[in-house]
């Protein structure tokens, strides 16, 4: 897939891995729409891109990935800004086990909710063109994070989700390609804060502390992953997990007769 002139979403976009997803989409050449509930930083980050690729090039709406009617909102605009939808980056998230309901809402939940709001206007079955949907997930997705037990459940339903979707769309001739991205720990808030936010399991201090000092790695890196999801038509039901010195696609059992 060529990205000149293709509509992209990003949650959690305004900073992280989601600013990151939107630069290199705009350096590519698509249109990008950013999605998240930080609206300073949204509003910022915007106003620094509009100096850089120019105003028409993307839009920033204030949007909660846990809101039906915000998302639907958000898409309406998008529609009636850009013409369409071909890429949605599923990256909105948090770490908190303290608030686990709020983790599983907008980890898993969320995703489920903004792929089948985006489908709406993507499935080639309903009069749209297809496209791409890239889900974040982590490597707490492919492997227990010990100290966060909600959040290696909810990156484990992630890649579940996006697999199952991948074989769905498949067969249902939706045109809409699926594939997880699987990073191990990153330079973000979500990393530098993690000591802080393990909940009833803050006495594995040090046992999470020895993962992290294993190494962490730059958000640039995720989003050439994710890049390569995007613009290789051959990756559906993708799970890529990239780590400061492995990049691999992952190998699962499957369902047989």
């Amino acid at each position: 897939m060529a990205l000149d002139g293709k509509i992209a979403v990003v949650t959690g976009a305004a900073m992280g891995i989601g600013k990151s997803m939107t630069e290199i989409l705009l350096q590519n050449g698509a249109k990008v729409t950013l999605l998240d509930v930080n609206t300073s930083a949204g509003k910022s980050l915007k106003e620094a891109l509009d100096k850089q690729y120019g105003r028409e090039k993307t839009l920033f709406l204030s949007c909660n990935v846990g809101s039906d009617e915000q998302i639907q909102a958000a898409f309406q605009k998008i529609i009636e800004t850009f013409g369409g939808i071909d890429i949605v980056c599923n990256n909105a998230g948090i770490l908190n086990e303290s608030e686990w309901e709020k983790t599983v809402s907008i980890n898993l939940l969320g995703v489920i909710r903004v792929t089948y709001l985006a489908l709406e206007h993507m499935n080639k079955t309903n009069g749209g063109r297809g496209g791409v949907i890239v889900n974040t997930a982590s490597l707490a997705g492919l492997g227990p994070l010990l100290s966060c037990p909600v959040y290696t459940a909810t990156k484990h339903g992630v890649i579940g989700f996006t697999r199952a979707m991948a074989a769905a769309s498949t067969a249902s001739g939706y045109g809409v390609r699926f594939s997880a991205l699987c990073p191990g720990f990153v330079q973000t808030n979500l990393c530098s804060n993690i000591l802080d936010n393990l909940g009833q399991f803050s006495h594995l201090t040090d046992a999470t502390q020895k993962y992290v000092d294993q190494g962490v790695i730059k958000v640039s890196e995720v989003a050439k992953c994710l890049l390569e999801l995007v613009t290789d038509e051959t990756k559906n039901g993708e799970a890529l997990m990239v780590t400061t010195n492995i990049k691999k696609y992952i190998t699962f059992p499957t369902f047989t007769q």
